[in-house]
């Protein structure tokens, strides 16, 4: 898995999809592992990991995209109130 920088170059739309397919390897793991079956155990911890990378740079992108949303309706109010006392 790629780590912290490689996920941010990835779009949205990889981020979001490797993120569903990492966690459906994940489910499949844990059904081998309940069975039996998993050759290698220390791999579900690997994917919980990903997950969890994943998972950060998603929220990550939230958050900056509030911001710049935030900081558009602060120049959009400061314009307008601008205009008000102008006029």
């Amino acid at each position: 898995m790629a780590r912290a920088k490689a996920l941010a170059d990835l779009g949205d739309v990889d981020l979001i999809e490797r993120l569903s397919d990492t966690k459906e390897e994940l489910f499949n793991l844990r059904f081998q592992f309940a069975t039996g079956q998993l050759d290698n155990p220390a791999r579900l911890g690997q994917l919980r990991r990903d997950v969890a990378r994943l998972l950060t740079e998603v929220r990550a992108r939230e958050i900056a995209a509030a911001e710049q949303a935030d900081a558009r309706s602060a120049e959009v109010n400061a314009v307008t109130a601008q205009g008000e006392a102008d006029g």
